[in-house]
């Protein structure tokens, strides 16, 4: 199956392919030119566990990291993607943007666009995502997205004790 593209205004979201993942994970630009300070390295740990879930069989197209393209010049300014595919109507999204391209919408155009898509899917009926407490800026993306607050996560992630969860559901 070919991967997943979603079309926005401004900017173009591409499924990585399992070479451009590889490449992103291992230091490269995955076949992609970047605006300046990309890609993050939420990017390239996001491409490291999908070429796992690869690996394991656990990958589902459309269901994997995309790198976000800026069209009026077709550079790469980040990434966005799922933690891995639906579990019982729910899936995780995280995301970046090169630090030179924050503050101009494009964080918040690519979750509406991916988070329509997920919810479009007939086995998601919510898109959730987790934010440090004091990462005000992503939680501003995830408001202006249409996610709400819905509490704190049940268990710390990644060694952090003060997460926020965001999730929007569908109509």
């Amino acid at each position: 199956m070919l991967p997943v593209t979603v079309m926005a205004d401004r900017v173009t979201l591409h499924e990585l392919t399992r070479a451009s993942a590889a490449e992103l994970s291992d230091g490269g630009s995955g076949g992609w030119q970047w605006a300046p300070g990309g890609p993050d390295e939420g990017s390239r740990f996001a491409a490291g566990k999908m070429l796992s879930g690869m690996d394991a069989g656990r990958h589902r197209t459309g269901w994997g990291a995309y790198v976000v393209v800026r069209t009026e010049d077709g550079r790469a300014i980040g990434g966005i993607g799922f933690h891995g595919p639906p579990e019982d109507g729910r899936v995780e999204v995280g995301y970046d943007l090169a630090e030179s391209v924050r503050g101009h919408g494009y964080a918040t155009e690519a979750l509406c666009a991916l988070t329509a898509w997920a919810l479009s899917q007939p086995d998601v009926q919510t898109v959730y995502a987790t934010t440090d407490a004091d990462n005000t800026a992503s939680q501003r993306v995830l408001d202006r997205a249409g996610f709400r607050r819905i509490g704190d996560t049940p268990r710390p992630i990644g060694g952090r004790e003060s997460q926020h969860l965001y999730e929007q559901s569908a109509p």
